[in-house]
């Protein structure tokens, strides 16, 4: 009797699909980016790797806002140079995407969204991008705006826009529905139980916002196309009142269905298994340090091989991951969600 198992390709099955020949196929692109492809990137701690192994493989990674030529290349990574191809910080959720290429498209900065750190100023959406703040609320609206025009042109010159989900988790403004990349009152501002609340989003919430993105990015340029990755990487703390592994789980369960169903749904959306070559014993590993979150230089470098070969590029290129074994979460990426570490009891 014929049927439909007999004709499946080696990849589709776990005994062949996790040998060498097998996990070769763990990616097959719907497009292929090359050294001449225009590329943005964005999202969580994890898409930091992405930008600097395709650097580091000649890719044209763009950067809408370069660090000033007298900054020391030590510290520019402090105040949010060269880790993504805007100065936007950790951009977590879909929703905080999609609020973001908003704001470029018909969004003046809001002084209601500049928070108070001491005697200083930041921007609630980036909040750690000047660590000591700025001086006056109107300064930190006038960063924002040049912050906004110069990401949108780059938009309007990207082919591939790679964006990594990271959480599902979030902090809201009640009044205006805006969410921030960190709760008030923990970096910057002041928390407000009546003006504030938290938010985890759903299945159906995050590929509405993922539908939302593309169409957004597609008015910058019509024929960009999305790579989408869900980070490895663990939440650092939850506010759902649950144990913080079952939120995890949620969390990246949500995400990464999201993700599927985006693909299946829309032919210029691709996805690339980061995720599962970090969590899956099946790919090699363990990839995490000794402090259980933090990715290994190893696994970083494993992932980006698969990514750089899938696409024809040279995978001995990718150099430049963080050379010792991740051991304390100092050896992270910079990564705002870490700044809740220092919360727990």
């Amino acid at each position: 009797m014929s049927h439909p198992y007999e004709n499946l390709p080696s990849q589709a099955f776990w005994r062949t699909g996790t040998t060498a020949d097998g996990l070769a196929q763990l990616h097959v692109p719907k497009f292929l980016v090359s050294a001449k492809t225009r590329v943005a990137t964005a999202g969580s701690c994890f898409a930091q790797h992405i930008a600097q192994a395709l650097r580091g493989a000649g890719v044209n990674v763009l950067d809408a806002e370069p660090r000033p030529v007298t900054m020391d290349e030590t510290i520019c990574k402090t105040f949010g140079y060269g880790l993504f191809s805007g100065r936007y910080g950790n951009i977590y959720t879909a929703r905080q995407m999609v609020q973001l290429l908003q704001d470029m498209t018909d969004g003046a900065p809001d002084p209601r969204f500049v928070w108070a750190k001491g005697a200083r100023f930041v921007d609630a959406f980036r909040p750690t991008v000047e660590p000591e703040g700025l001086e006056t609320v109107q300064e930190v609206l006038f960063h924002r705006g040049y912050h906004l025009a110069r990401t949108a042109q780059m938009l309007r010159n990207t082919d591939v826009f790679i964006f990594t989900l990271g959480l599902t988790e979030c902090w809201e403004d009640i009044e205006t529905k805006r969410v921030f990349p960190m709760c008030p009152g923990t970096v910057a501002g002041t928390f407000d139980a009546n003006a504030h609340r938290f938010r985890n989003f759903t299945h159906a919430e995050v590929l509405a916002d993922l539908v939302r993105m593309r169409d957004l990015l597609l008015g910058f340029n019509p024929g960009m196309r999305v790579l989408l990755t869900v980070s490895p990487v663990p939440l650092t703390a939850t506010a759902a009142q649950t144990h913080v592994v079952p939120a995890t789980t949620y969390s990246k369960a949500v995400l990464r269905a999201a993700a599927g169903e985006a693909v299946a749904n829309f032919t210029d959306i691709d996805y690339f298994p980061s995720y599962e070559i970090i969590t899956s014993h099946a790919v090699g590993g363990p990839w995490f340090g000794d402090n259980k979150r933090s990715v290994r230089p190893e696994g970083v470098a494993q992932v980006m091989q698969v990514f750089l070969a899938a696409h024809g590029l040279a995978p001995q290129l990718v150099t430049n991951t963080p050379a010792p074994a991740a051991q304390d979460d100092e050896d992270d990426p910079v990564c705002d969600e870490l700044l809740l570490d220092a919360f727990a009891k």
